[in-house]
């Protein structure tokens, strides 16, 4: 039949190819479990301290066992423990939403760390890694979870990513893997804890009532690294005051460090800040509130103060309407050098093509650890973890939104709750609040306004301790608030029964 095909397709003036027989397409292999596990020592406090590290990916599946998720995580145990009941162990994450755990992992509680200069400045390429000696491996074990699309981690084959962007969907993946870890690994009985930064303490405020609630699985403490609960905090709209009297002292502390305010406020940091906190707290406050009502000697006076306290000039205060903007501010603070501040942390300087404009082109702070960070984890995860893979490693990503916010919908997150209940639920519960006073991505005393505002009950003030850092969201790539953070987390640690 095939020869009479062809001779037919000749006699047209054609050609004619034959059609083999098309096979089907091979089903996709199902994913499993991918764990690597290595030996290793470092310095740490002074001491050597031998650990497994255990690097890969555990699968989410739901009830029927389909798989939904593939999620990338970093172990370390402590080797020679033996009753396991006795050893913390500590869930650490950033935050983003879209940011892997690399931060607190090489910069902060890892066993190995980024070198950077002493006060946290990129030293240029080639990176290299150390013994972290402020490591927090001497006081409990560590597992360092990237959430789905975050570094290693990813949707299962045709799975909806959306399923886990948004601010419940990703409490109850990360739930779902602390609860799958601890239960393969025998860490119901150990003393138990949270960590995140910035995002990730707005993950870890509603994951630890999620944890109780869905688990029974009650925690010792959670550790808030520059923190954001309520988002009223943040949000620089219309009809929202709220921000600008809590951004004021970080733009009173990044005035000072870059030597804009007067000579009388240019001494201590700390009375520069008790002036500006006591300022935005009443008369600022006030006059916000008075709006169109605040007379026109008064809006002078009020926009003197707040350029006395911030390094701007009284005429720019009035042209914004006495409300200063994050951006703008990191713009024009110093403008007439041509420079711009950094967001993440304020001490850091950039220079933009021009310097008119209302907003930076780029976080100058965010830009000098993002290289460091990035080629380090790379290689260190292939060349000392032993694990392998052709994915790129997604250190902050946009690929997690639209991220959904569904159920604050016209009104403005907030997991202050979730964490007063938790604590609330668990009377053994302790937090622990790390500032930096030159953040102003999650500002200090936006943080401090928040738990001021938890509860009511004098008892969960005396649950909740908060340290201070001068340094920025990530005061620990700063040499002299690595070993401050570090002491603090010990003794926050035996003080919650770690």
């Amino acid at each position: 039949m095939r020869q009479i095909l062809l001779a037919f397709a000749l006699l047209l003036g054609g050609t004619a190819v034959a059609q083999e027989p098309k096979e089907a397409p091979a089903p996709p292999k199902p994913i499993e479990d991918r764990i690597v596990s290595t030996k290793h020592k470092a310095m740490i406090g002074g001491a050597s301290i031998a650990y497994t590290a255990s690097a890969g990916t555990l699968v989410l599946r739901d009830e029927e066992g389909k798989a939904k998720a593939s999620v990338f995580l970093v172990a370390y145990t402590r080797d020679g423990v033996q009753d396991l009941s006795k050893r913390p162990i500590t869930f650490a994450y950033n935050g983003g939403p879209g940011s892997s755990s690399v931060w607190l992992h090489m910069g902060a509680f890892g066993p190995r760390r980024v070198v950077l200069d002493d006060e946290g400045r990129d030293p240029g390429p080639p990176y290299r890694l150390t013994d972290n000696g402020e490591s927090i491996l001497d006081l409990t074990d560590l597992v360092f979870i990237d959430p789905v699309i975050t570094g290693y981690s990813r949707p299962a084959p045709g799975e909806d990513p959306r399923q886990f962007h948004g601010l419940r969907e990703d409490v109850e993946s990360v739930g779902q893997l602390i609860h799958l870890y601890a239960t393969r690994n025998g860490r119901w009985s150990s003393p138990k804890f949270l960590a995140g930064e910035s995002y990730g303490t707005t993950r870890s405020a509603a994951l630890v009532h999620h944890l109780q609630e869905r688990y029974g699985m009650y925690f010792n403490g959670v550790v808030l690294i520059s923190s954001i609960l309520s988002f009223q905090t943040a949000r620089f709209q219309v009809g929202n005051d709220l921000p600008y009297p809590l951004f004021l002292p970080t733009y009173t502390a990044t005035a000072w460090y870059h030597k804009r305010l007067p000579a009388d406020l240019q001494g201590e940091l700390r009375k520069a800040l008790a002036e500006a906190e006591s300022f935005a707290m009443g008369e600022y406050t006030l006059a916000l509130a008075q709006g169109n009502d605040l007379a026109p000697g008064r809006r002078r006076e009020i926009a003197q103060k707040v350029a006395r306290l911030t390094g701007l000039s009284p005429e720019y205060v009035e042209r914004v309407n006495l409300r200063p903007v994050i951006f703008p501010f990191t713009k024009e603070l110093l403008r007439a050098e041509r420079k711009t501040v950094g967001r993440l942390d304020s001490r850091f300087e950039g220079i933009d093509f021009m310097a008119e404009g209302e907003e930076p082109e780029f976080d100058p702070s965010y830009a000098a650890i993002l290289g460091p960070f990035s080629a380090v984890l790379n290689d260190y995860v292939a060349m000392d973890l032993d694990y392998k893979s052709d994915l790129p490693y997604e250190i902050l990503t946009d690929r997690v939104r639209p991220w959904s916010f569904r159920e604050f919908e016209n009104s403005y997150a907030n997991v202050a709750e979730d964490l007063r209940e938790a604590m609330a639920r668990n009377p053994a519960l302790k937090v622990f609040v790390g500032n930096g006073y030159y953040d102003l991505a999650t500002p200090y005393f936006a943080t401090e306004y928040t738990f001021d505002h938890l509860a009511f009950d004098p008892g969960y003030a005396e649950r909740v301790t908060k340290a201070y850092y001068e340094c920025g969201h990530m005061m620990y790539i700063r040499k002299a608030d690595r070993e401050k953070l570090k002491r603090d987390l010990a003794a926050f640690y035996r003080a919650a029964g770690g």
